[in-house]
């Protein structure tokens, strides 16, 4: 088209010379703007208006009724004389800013114009908008009657789309209004709302067809439309929240829009300001490294002491996006021609429920492990991996476990209960990077911890601790919303990231932009409006980079002040997807739902398309920067360079077509994979819930929380196993359903008792519930684990009457079903209850008649349950037996039965545990030294069992304050009792407040032993606790006559003296009696006290060299 010939046909030719003095021909007028205009000389806006509107009506932008129409630039214009082509037909699920311009008064200009002039109006108008939007990359998606409804961010995404809408929107209002349009002046309301929507899909048919984006989004810029003034734009929440304060607003209040159910916020623009907005940083990737000397100078310090032998600790904190991991990486950049070894891992917000994830994941990308690899391929890699520590067979086996490869060595361990063989795993791995820093120096990273599983927690805390003595630097990168706990130690240090400058910012563009060289004025802009966020920084370069020089000529276009980032890198992230095709787009989407990191071979077998394509996508991907490659194909694994990568892909994706994805990945894995399935539970579980295969998630759940149980991974087993009931109470009622729960609470209920303690209400109900389920769906097996669980619960909480009950219901049980196992166990469970009720002689009845019986020895406890040995219930009947026949007087045979009970118990750690607390209470009993309490301290320091810790804690208080060293007593007396009420624990503390009370007095603490006192009391009298009642009548008594009153002491004595009698606990009868008998000595009573303590002394047949016995021996001779 002759550009001359044009303009004299508008009657504006004497601009030719201006146009063709500025190059612009036929293909550079569609660009145009008023500013360029205004530039070029065309100072009337008349003749500006004129132009503009000539422009938007040129082929072949003209714009027939009902087209859709881009009119944004794109790095691929269309070619002249070509319409622009549709976008991609499939559906996506895009944030989108919408805008709806109506115009206002088109009814009674109907009214009073012919038609024909009519139309030449709405073309005029429609030709303004067109020409006002061109700037700011609007999508005209339908005009509707004389409305114009207009997408920014399809179908190509920007970084800044809510803020091109509102620029956008101001314009049009402006173009509309600044000057007549075919004689008529005219005047438009603007509503702009930003969200989510589904878009890409034609809705219609033949002509109708229309790109139309579906949501709650266009229905809201259409009823904030309604409120805007003449001239004027509104906007809701999420666009006034992006734009920041880029705009002056007028906050217009909560405001009821016709369909919308509740009042929603609006704000009318009013214009322009030159306040930077408030935007939230995001994560960054490997950008280049600038405006961090000191931290990195930090950094080499470290590594330098490290270097010495002194291992340290460097904790890194930063919000996403600021450079945590790039400032890791520079590290290892300026320390790479040093001879070390480099370790890193990562946590994924996707596997905080799996034990030891990024441990494991680190070892099997070490090792090089490739799908199709047998278990012998694997154990081979994996030995070849570890053979530079020199590990012993023992490590070998232990961590050949963790990825499910079996070995005969493992097959030789003894028989390891789950908490032993985390214990012993941990060693394993501690030792393995130990012999590793002997050899050279090593540089740990330990990265994204706030995702962290509490496994790998765990043995952080304890890789924290030990790294001080090995020549190690470990650098834990977190966000600020964890909280580390090691600030403080002496071997750690904190460093916090700040943002960048805007001088920094400015140099990291340049460096960004390497041999393509940007203009000063896109580089400050890029600068200013990034806010110091490396991330952002980055990712706005490459996005002026790939779109080439008219994404900088747009960016130029846009006046200042700068604009504002978005508080999310979606847009900016999805229009480099967009920008590498469709494909590439695909791949990612696949690969996003995959997870962070993911497979060449999964992802092909997931995506419809050819393999060449793939390969072909995934180069675009990995070109870009988007994704980084290990390995070649087809045993390549990728990574999304960042979570945000992946969130982006992920979230664009139709909740359909995502759950498809998930379901063929579930598909894929169960056919092919298998030993994914096997070790990996966890994240087919987490697959098939995206994927909507509920009944199939919850048998996943259900898997990964056995196996996390069985590897005494107790808080992972808690989560997984609740994420399945979860899961499980959405689906609808019935058999199935009810057996999956029984299944999931019977596994749940020994893994809440691992966290909580046995005392825990949670425990309670979760095995209450359990209870029922299996009584209604009439299955009596699981019925002995279940009602035993619920009797310990009672028992520890001092409800000694309600354990009672279970245990007659056990009996009652076994007795219907004819199982003889069941009714022992409730024999026994009975004649625990009877024990601590002081019921001693049924006691011994019960336990005897239990023991009696071959059947009892062999019963086993359940598999799921890892505090049940396979002779638990065995030496559990000797252990109370024991104790009941110490305080009945039969001190021989108590002391048998434990050595017994103590030769059962150390085949399972939590038996020993109970062993070795009654061992020490028989001890006591017969004032004997306390033998057992130090092993019973160290095996519950070592396997957290706190019940039993505490009355390891009272244990020790006791002797030591018997011994005279009543401070340090007192001490670990009160430290006892904290850890039994942290386990809700009530069981045994009328005895350890009268301990209490006892070293209280010994320190003239006359309030505190009486509070004491009281306390035991009470207790005793709400639990009917009254096996050791004796004790808190003689022990006052003692206090009593220390303090001189001998009446007082007397009537104590008797008291304990009857109620042992009354419980036919002779042994406790003998400690009374031989207070009293030691009383009446002093008051010259010599013959009373000899009559009193020789015929109680005379009952005894056995037990005199225990020491209480010794006592009373001694004490009669020197009567006689």
């Amino acid at each position: 088209m002759d550009v001359g010939a044009w303009l004299r046909s508008l009657g504006l030719g004497q601009y030719e010379a201006a146009f063709h003095g500025n190059a612009v021909d036929a293909e550079m007028l569609p660009g145009l703007t008023s500013d360029d205009l205004k530039e070029m000389g065309v100072v009337a806006i008349g003749h500006r208006r004129r132009l503009l509107d000539a422009i938007a009506t040129l082929p072949p932008k003209a714009v027939p009724a009902g087209a859709s129409v881009q009119v944004s630039f794109s790095p691929a214009p269309a070619e002249p004389g070509k319409p622009p082509s549709r976008p991609e037909t499939t559906a996506e699920r895009r944030p989108l800013s919408v805008m709806l311009c109506d115009l206002i008064g088109s009814t009674a200009l109907s009214a009073r114009l012919d038609p024909e002039d009519l139309r030449e109006v709405i073309r005029g108008y429609q030709a303004r908008v067109v020409s006002a939007i061109r700037p700011f990359n609007g999508f005209i998606a339908r005009y509707v009657g004389d409305g114009v409804l207009i997408y920014f961010g399809w179908p190509e995404a920007h970084e800044t789309d809510a803020e091109r809408a509102v620029r956008a929107g101001l314009a049009v209002a402006a173009a509309v209004s600044e000057a007549p349009v075919a004689g008529q002046t005219l005047q438009v309301r603007i509503g702009i709302a930003t969200g989510l929507v589904v878009v890409g899909e034609p809705i219609g048919s033949g002509d109708s067809r229309q790109q139309t984006a579906v949501g709650e989004t266009p229905n809201l810029a259409a009823r904030l439309q309604s409120l805007a003034e003449p001239g004027q734009a509104v906007i809701d929440a999420a666009t006034h929240r992006q734009i920041g304060r880029l705009f002056d607003c007028r906050h217009l209040g909560m405001t009821e829009l016709r369909g919308l159910p509740e009042p929603v916020p609006a704000w009318q623009v009013i214009a322009e300001n030159h306040a930077l907005g408030q935007f939230e940083a995001l994560r960054s990737g490997l950008t280049p490294l600038v405006g961090r000397d000191e931290e990195l100078e930090l950094l080499l310090r470290r590594w330098s002491q490290a270097k010495a032998g002194s291992g340290r600790v460097v904790l890194v904190s930063a919000e996403p996006g600021v450079g945590k991991s790039r400032l890791a990486e520079a590290l290892a950049e300026r320390i790479a021609a040093e001879p070390h070894i480099r370790m890193r891992w990562f946590c994924s917000p996707h596997h905080q429920d799996s034990a030891l994830y990024p441990i494991i994941a680190q070892m099997e990308r070490a090792a090089g492990f490739a799908h199709g690899d047998d278990p012998a391929t694997r154990l081979a890699k994996l030995q070849a991996l570890l053979a530079a520590a020199e590990p012993p067979p023992e490590d070998v086996a232990l961590i050949a476990d963790l990825h499910g490869l079996p070995t005969d060595d493992l097959a030789s361990l003894p028989d390891l209960t789950p908490q032993r063989k985390k214990e012993k795993t941990f060693g394993a791995l501690l030792r393995q990077v130990e012999a590793l820093a002997r050899q050279r120096l090593v540089l740990m990273v330990f990265d994204d911890i706030q995702w962290i599983d509490s496994s790998s927690r765990d043995l952080l805390d304890r890789l924290i601790e030990r790294v001080m003595d090995w020549p190690v630097l470990l650098l834990v990168l977190f966000r600020p919303e964890f909280q580390p706990p090691w600030v403080g130690q002496p071997q750690v240090a904190m460093l916090n990231l700040a943002r960048l400058d805007r001088r920094d910012a400015a140099a990291m563009v340049t460096s960004v932009a390497g041999d393509a060289a940007l203009p000063p004025e896109i580089v400050a802009e890029i600068a200013e409006r990034t806010d110091g966020v490396p991330l952002f920084v980055e990712e706005l370069t490459k996005a002026v980079l790939e779109a080439g020089t008219q994404a900088s000529a747009a960016l130029l276009a846009i006046p200042h002040p700068a604009l504002s980032v978005p508080p999310t890198l979606h847009a900016s992230l999805m229009a480099r997807l967009d920008r590498l095709g469709p494909a590439a787009r695909e791949v990612a989407q696949a690969g996003a739902v995959i997870g962070r990191e993911f497979g060449y071979a999964l992802l092909a077998s997931v995506t419809d398309l050819p393999e060449p394509q793939v390969r072909e996508a995934l180069e675009r991907l990995i070109n870009a920067g988007l994704v980084f490659a290990r390995g070649a194909p087809p045993e390549a694994s990728y990574l999304f360079k960042h979570a945000l990568v992946q969130d982006a892909a992920y979230g664009s994706l139709l909740r359909g077509r995502r759950q498809g994805l998930h379901r063929r990945i579930v598909a894929i894995m169960e056919e092919r994979f298998p030993e994914i399935v096997g070790v990996q539970p966890v994240l087919l579980a987490w697959h098939c819930g995206e994927g909507g295969l509920s009944e199939q998630a919850v048998g996943y759940w259900l898997k990964g929380g056995q196996q996390a149980l069985a590897a005494g991974a107790m808080t992972e087993a808690v989560a997984q196993l609740r994420k399945g009931l979860d899961v499980l109470a959405g689906l609808p009622d019935g058999r199935w359903r009810q057996q999956q729960e029984l299944d999931l609470r019977i596994a749940l209920g020994p893994a809440l008792t691992g966290t909580k303690g046995a005392s825990a209400p949670d425990v309670n109900e979760t095995l209450g519930r359990a209870r029922a389920l299996a009584e209604q769906l009439n299955r009596p097996e699981y019925l002995m684990s279940l009602i035993a669980g619920q009797s310990s619960f009672h028992l520890v909480r001092g409800e000694h009457r309600l354990a009672l009950t279970l245990g007659k219901q056990l009996e009652q049980i076994g007795a219907m079903r004819n199982d003889a196992e069941v009714q022992l166990l409730g024999y026994a469970r009975q004649g625990v209850g009877h024990f601590w009720l002081g019921e001693l002689v049924a006691a011994r009845a019960l336990l005897e008649q239990v023991l009696a019986d071959p059947t009892y020895s062999v019963i086993r406890g359940p598999a799921f349950d890892p505090f049940v040995g396979p002779r638990t219930w065995l030496a559990s009947a000797l252990i109370w037996l024991a104790t009941t026949l110490a305080c009945l007087g039969y001190i021989d045979q108590a002391r048998l039965r434990m050595d017994e009970a103590l030769s059962e118990a150390r085949r399972h750690v939590h038996t020993l545990a109970n062993g070795l607390c009654y061992a020490s209470w028989l001890d006591w009993l017969t004032s004997s030294p306390m033998v057992h309490v130090e092993e019973l301290l160290t095996l519950t320091t070592k396997h957290h069992f706190s019940f039993y810790f505490g009355l390891g804690l009272a244990f020790r208080g006791q002797s030591l304050t018997t011994c005279g060293q009543v401070q340090e007593g007192l001490a670990l007396l009160n430290q006892s009792l904290a850890e039994l009420r942290a386990a809700e624990a009530v069981i045994s503390t009328p005895l350890l407040f009268t301990w209490l009370a006892q070293a209280h007095a010994m320190l003239g603490q006359s309030p505190e032993q009486l509070h004491c006192l009281a306390e035991a009391m009470r207790i005793i009298e709400t639990t009917d606790e009254r096996v050791f009642e004796a004790e808190l009548h003689r022990v006052p008594g003692d206090l009593l006559k220390a303090a001189g009153d001998q009446s007082g002491a007397e009537r104590h004595y008797r008291q304990a003296i009857a109620i042992a009698e009354r419980q036919s606990a002779k042994l406790l009868q003998l400690r009374a009696a031989t207070s009293l008998a030691r009383l009446w000595r002093d008051q010259g009573k010599r013959g009373e006290a000899h009559d009193l303590l020789a015929p109680l002394y005379g009952w005894f047949t056995e037990g005199f060299n225990a020491p209480v016995l010794k006592e009373a021996r001694a004490l009669l001779d020197e009567l006689a």
